[in-house]
């Protein structure tokens, strides 16, 4: 299991990194069938704003929730909200990391406010955000 509301401090942190990859955004598209020109049509894509196809913002949101799942708090814990920005387009080969900092303990309810931000290669944010979480008992 994860670490306990006891067992966490203010200002800890954890991070996790992923280069996304043409087959992460078409695997992501078939899941949630987001088939969206922007992620799945170089053609229809280079004519718009980013000039190419960039991956789903909550493909990289995504790499949030496995730090929140897997390091802090990790294993059982459980995600209640989570308020995001989207500030910059993720791009097939960008390596992108997801940071979440314990910003506020709410002992008395079991819940942990973290700071969340993924970056990506050149250390620019692309997502910036704040999630609630209850770790595990």
């Amino acid at each position: 299991m994860g670490l306990t509301i006891d067992k966490i401090s203010i200002g800890q942190s954890a991070s996790f990194a992923k280069t996304i990859s043409e087959s992460d955004v078409y695997l992501f598209a078939g899941i949630t069938g987001d088939l969206n020109p922007a992620h799945v049509n170089e053609e229809i894509a280079s004519q718009g704003m980013f000039k190419g196809r960039i991956a789903h913002g909550m493909l990289g949101a995504s790499l949030i929730s496995t730090v929140l799942g897997m390091y802090l708090p990790g294993a059982g814990t459980i995600y209640l909200k989570q308020d995001l920005k989207f500030t910059a387009p993720v791009y097939f080969g960008d390596t992108i990391t997801a940071t979440c900092t314990v910003k506020e303990k709410i002992e008395d309810k079991n819940r942990i406010v973290l700071e969340c931000v993924v970056i990506n290669q050149k250390g620019e944010k692309v997502i910036t955000g704040e999630a609630l979480v209850m770790p595990p008992k």
